[in-house]
């Protein structure tokens, strides 16, 4: 059976606001199946995949340490920088205009129980996008996300962080891929906890701006070949 997942834009969205809103949709999922465990007749769980921007912020995720923040909260706040500790996985990464936030709301136990392989089967939605603008993005042994040269120590840059949280089998949060990124933004962080290795996003890979709305036509494409999923 084609899994049905159910697609939002939701704009530009302050990072606080998304993150209350995927709890909102994970939670509903998850309540449905504890009621099915125990034996209550109740709706199916439903599949989501938003898409987003968010104003600039840092986020640290369940691994990550705070002086890998480089800057101080006085200086956050005179730059108009946002901060938040999250529940994902992950480090310290950065969120902004110019780059496609994505976050599945998927239960897992309608595709498989496999935390490793649904990063693997993001990563390759990334993949799969990036080789459509001729950008050859690769994995990185003992890394999540999506890297390019990453076994050329000098070159090795990353193009798109990831961190997830599962509960239930439900996941939240997911990817963030730079695509016209002020990569500024990154010199004020230790980006994922990776010190010495560089970020970079399509448009300095392109030297030209990329179409935002392109890109998420195709990621939503990637996502449905990748996922054996329907996009709604």
């Amino acid at each position: 059976m084609i899994q049905e997942v159910y697609f939002q834009d939701l704009g530009s969205i302050e990072y606080g606001e998304a993150w209350t809103f995927q709890e909102t949709l994970l939670f509903k999922n998850a309540d449905l199946k504890k009621q099915a465990a125990n034996g209550e007749i109740v709706e199916s769980t439903q599949h989501h995949l938003l898409f987003c921007e968010h104003p600039p912020v840092y986020t640290l995720g369940k691994s990550g340490k705070a002086e890998h923040v480089l800057i101080s909260k006085e200086e956050l706040a005179k730059r108009n920088i946002a901060y938040y500790e999250t529940n994902r996985g992950g480090d310290i990464t950065f969120h902004g205009p110019g780059q496609i936030v994505g976050y599945p709301i998927i239960d897992l136990e309608k595709f498989y129980r496999d935390i490793g392989r649904y990063l693997r089967s993001l990563e390759e939605v990334i993949i799969l996008t990036l080789s459509e603008y001729g950008i050859k993005g690769e994995r990185s042994k003992g890394e999540t996300g999506v890297w390019i040269d990453p076994d050329n120590k000098m070159k090795a840059r990353k193009i798109c962080a990831m961190g997830v949280r599962c509960s239930r089998w439900i996941t939240m949060h997911g990817f963030a891929l730079n695509v016209n990124t002020n990569l500024d933004y990154f010199t004020m962080i230790v980006p994922c906890g990776i010190p010495d290795k560089q970020v970079t996003s399509m448009q300095k890979e392109l030297a030209r701006e990329v179409d935002l709305e392109e890109v998420k036509q195709v990621l939503k494409k990637k996502f449905e070949l990748v996922f054996e999923c329907s996009i709604l």
